[in-house]
């Protein structure tokens, strides 16, 4: 198998930084790109110490030590507010910042509407937006096309269709995938409460755009929710998924969102279910016109799947899911996570103070060197062999893991394998000579300056 590996292709990687910068000089790195700011030894290393004048982070890739995080203490390992500063303005108090009790209510209403039997009362809705999408691309095909955009189109389309049973050409969906995108173009991942503390009063400095857009955002989807609250009332609801969140009720307390509570969780639904999807079908794309004779296979599979399949024609989409997953692998849309230690630790010999910033990176995990066979190169057959399910299972969470795993990880890995199966057996998808894409992060993992491919049609 290691000699198949190296005969498969490197898709584009950041350039990393050299091992000693400057504090001046990592910070103007970080603001351009979190993925770029790294030193190569990452790729190598189990732990690692950055030292700030205010703070101290330990990047972890020793399985072990994500385990502890992520799995065995998860309480001692709270979210790091540093990381919810920068995004506090669209999410608000949403479960994907919140830590503790907060979180743990929030996840017992949440986690229901994405339990295996919703997936498959969700699947008509994506197979519409897949057949929508099919259907915008049709018009574009014959020439090059900016796949990101296409794709976020795409997955905005289905998040929209199974959240609240409208297209994305709906008034208000459409105002808010626009909005958002303008929110991207403003938001960077970190802001300056990351690197400085902060007290809590002291204005977060966010960009002025970026609070206006925030605002739109959320005041439209407050538009959907109080209408959803209304048709609930009447007893004229859709049975969708915002539906199904709304009328669930905390097993523990009997206590259902109130309505500024569901705006929060619409708007990291939103942000996870559409930024996330595109990102992975971005470059899950990519890489199929990269390898012509992986994307000849993947359309072949989609083929034999029919022209209207159902739920269980998932299943039988192995390859191409093994596909998306090594696009997971390669480029896992949420880079790095950042948790801070609770008490006092002892990591690897080292001492950790409390307040510590513990970052989980699935970006250098998924690339690691000593956990991975050729771990920079394009490969889904990896996924079908020992060695590759062992490194999966010591070193893959593109979705976190333990009990703070993403609770629409399975709807994303239906999602994302069900579209790019009918957009591969639709389309032919080839490279642009001199346009590779070059992978950055912020919001997610994203190229710089778009994805452009060749479209023709099958």
């Amino acid at each position: 198998m290691s000699d198949d590996l190296k005969s498969c292709p490197i898709p584009p990687k950041p350039e990393a930084r050299a091992d000693r910068v400057s504090l001046l000089s990592y910070l103007r790195l970080f603001r351009r790109d979190i993925l770029s700011a790294q030193p190569a030894r990452l790729y190598r290393a189990w732990m690692a110490e950055f030292r700030t004048p205010f703070f101290r982070s330990y990047l972890c890739n020793d399985p072990k030590l994500v385990d502890l995080v992520l799995k065995e203490r998860p309480d001692d390992f709270p979210k790091s507010n540093r990381i919810r500063a920068g995004l506090e303005p669209l999410l608000g108090n949403s479960v994907f910042v919140t830590n503790g009790e907060t979180w743990k209510r929030q996840r017992r209403i949440i986690d229901p509407a994405f339990e295996g039997g919703r997936l498959r009362d969700t699947f008509p809705a994506m197979i519409a937006a897949g057949q929508a999408a099919v259907a915008r691309m049709r018009g574009l095909a014959g020439g090059e096309v900016e796949i990101e955009e296409e794709m976020s189109h795409a997955a905005a389309d289905v998040i929209f269709r199974t959240l609240f049973s409208i297209p994305i050409e709906h008034e208000i969906a459409a105002r808010v995938f626009h909005e958002f995108r303008a929110y991207q173009r403003t938001q960077p991942i970190l802001n300056l409460a990351a690197f400085v503390p902060l007290p809590r009063w002291f204005p977060r400095l966010h960009r002025r755009r970026t609070k206006a857009s925030a605002k739109v955002i959320r005041d439209l989807i407050t538009a959907l929710t109080e209408s959803r609250a209304a048709e609930i009332a009447a007893g004229t609801a859709p049975d969708d998924l915002a539906t199904k969140i709304m009328t669930t009720s905390d097993p523990l307390t009997g206590e259902r969102f109130t309505p500024a509570e569901m705006v929060d969780q619409v708007a990291i639904f939103f942000l996870a279910g559409h930024e996330t999807s595109a990102s992975a079908l971005g470059w899950s794309l990519y890489l199929l016109a990269l390898c012509p004779d992986v994307q000849e296979r993947v359309a072949a599979e989609a083929a034999s799947v029919g022209d209207d399949p159902d739920f269980s024609a998932v299943s039988r989409l192995r390859y191409t899911r093994d596909v998306f997953r090594e696009a997971l692998r390669l480029y896992p849309p949420v880079p790095m996570m950042v948790r801070q230690n609770s008490c006092p630790e002892t990591l690897r010999g080292r001492d950790v103070k409390p307040g510590a910033q513990i970052v989980l990176s699935p970006w250098h995990q998924q690339r690691h060197e000593r956990l991975w066979q050729e771990p920079d190169r394009f490969c889904p057959a990896r996924w079908q062999t020992p060695e590759g399910r062992q490194s999966a299972r010591e070193a893959y969470m593109p979705f976190s893991a333990g009990e703070r795993v993403c609770t629409g990880a399975g709807f994303a890995m239906v999602e994302g394998v069900l579209l790019l199966a009918m957009l591969a057996r639709a389309f032919r998808f080839a490279r642009v000579d001199g346009a590779d894409p070059v992978p950055v992060a912020h919001l997610t993992v994203r190229a710089a300056d778009g994805i452009r491919l060749a479209v023709r049609l099958r």
